[in-house]
């Protein structure tokens, strides 16, 4: 027989802050030197323009809520063709010229199931830092607008590389793979009582990627079932390492239950019942009957403990009780409930010792039927408590949190012992390096 208490639901929290200075420093340092090349005075209708596309300074991102703003400074090179006629004189030919400006382009990034960081990038605005001039025998040639029908032409060229960047820049897949992969790895909470601690992550939830303070935040959560397992040796890992889809919604729950174990052997369990029953003498009907215990015995039979206590003066002989286990979180004492005898000693007591059925023997049985358990139950919970404080699972991941309220469960019964089962809620985090 093995204990097997429920699973119950719990929500493993994995933050994510990344300073929005760090993407900006990501996206310079890949997106530098030439932006765009227009090699040909023939493309585009013959539009007789060649020109250069460069960053002239370094890309300002700032972001509020979930809209991105990138200030986009560049210097631009433009050869263009001309053909005039002053005076009845025809000239053509070809003239350069640089300028430079700045663009703004507001960015709108979200997440895929897939787990694609992925932008839509528009331009918002640009100005003039230094506008373009070419002038041919004190003529200017209208070039700022060929210029401007240029650039709105090829915007969506200079908006793609943006978005290529901010996909490459917040990566959060291997991040998150990783949580699932330590996730699914159990974690000896007591060497004591040799007790594993086991989540079953069976999905991931994720709010929208919002800005705040000059930090892009979200939050992961890793879904799963957390259970409570007694094992000399380490479990295996649980469920598949394939990281699921992503779900996104609007808010991470931050629920986690986790089960604390208390155990007693039915030796020690009988020991203690001994202490306060052997040598007591039980008087009844008036004084007429009397009866004092012997021995004591217990062991489990299905959901039921069963209790064997030998007996000496009106009646003597073995008889047979059955109750089922409780643990009180109040008194944190384990102790039995609805407390009666077996079909077998019911039957043979109605033939021979009728009083006894019609005492309250089985209740003062019961009553005195209490055992301990709440210090181990408590130095669980500190236990526990001390591993979720700045624990270092391995180098760069850290598990923090707090437990709570305590609830019980319930009471299993296994070939030798007694176990109490009670569950301690709170809120665990994932810290890993490089996502905060």
């Amino acid at each position: 027989m093995q204990i097997q208490n429920e699973k119950h639901m719990s929500v493993l929290n994995v933050p994510v802050e990344m300073p929005i200075a760090e993407l900006e420093k990501q996206i310079n340092a890949q997106l530098k030197g030439l932006i765009y090349e227009d090699d040909s005075y023939e493309d585009e209708g013959n539009d007789n323009l060649k020109a250069k596309v460069w960053k002239l300074s370094d890309i300002r991102v700032s972001a509020q809520d979930s809209t991105f703003l990138f200030d986009v400074p560049i210097k631009i090179w433009v050869s263009a063709g001309y053909k005039i006629s002053p005076m009845g004189f025809t000239m053509s030919g070809y003239k350069d010229t640089e300028f430079a400006m700045r663009i703004r382009f507001i960015s709108k990034i979200h997440v895929t199931p897939d787990w694609r960081v992925v932008s839509a990038t528009q331009v918002d605005s640009y100005d003039w830092i230094s506008e373009p001039s070419v002038k041919v025998a004190g003529f200017s040639i209208p070039i700022k607008s060929m210029v401007s029908r240029l650039l709105n032409k090829n915007f969506e060229k200079i908006t793609k590389a943006i978005d290529e960047q901010v996909g490459k820049n917040i990566e959060l897949k291997k991040y998150v793979q990783e949580a699932w992969d330590l996730a699914r790895q159990p974690v000896l909470l007591s060497e004591e009582y040799d007790t594993w601690l086991v989540v079953v992550p069976t999905s991931v939830v994720m709010t929208p990627l919002v800005a705040r303070n000059k930090l892009l935040y979200t939050s992961i959560g890793l879904k799963g079932y957390t259970q409570t397992v007694t094992s000399k040796n380490k479990p295996d890992a649980t469920s598949s390492s394939k990281l699921p889809d992503l779900q996104i919604v609007d808010k991470v729950p931050e629920n986690f239950r986790v089960g604390l174990i208390s155990t007693i052997t039915y030796q020690d369990a009988a020991r203690l019942a001994k202490n306060k029953l052997m040598g007591e003498t039980f008087t009844f009907g008036g004084d007429r009957y009397a009866v004092q215990i012997t021995n004591i015995e217990m062991y489990g039979q299905e959901d039921m403990l069963i209790i064997k206590a030998g007996l000496k003066g009106s009646i003597n002989g073995d008889i047979y009780l059955r109750g089922i286990p409780h643990y009180d979180p109040q008194t944190r004492m384990l102790s039995l409930k609805h407390l009666d005898y077996d079909l077998d000693t019911r039957s043979v007591i109605f033939r021979t010792a009728s009083w006894l059925l019609q005492s309250t023997f089985s209740r003062m049985i019961e009553k005195k039927m209490v055992f301990p358990v709440g210090d181990q139950i408590e130095e669980a919970r500190k236990k526990i408590q001390q591993t979720l404080t700045h624990y270092q699972v391995t180098k760069g991941v850290e598990l923090n949190g707090s437990l709570t309220d305590i609830t019980p469960d319930r009471v299993y019964l296994t070939p030798k012992h007694i176990y109490a089962i009670v569950f301690a809620t709170g809120k665990v985090n994932l810290k890993i390096e490089g996502l905060i």
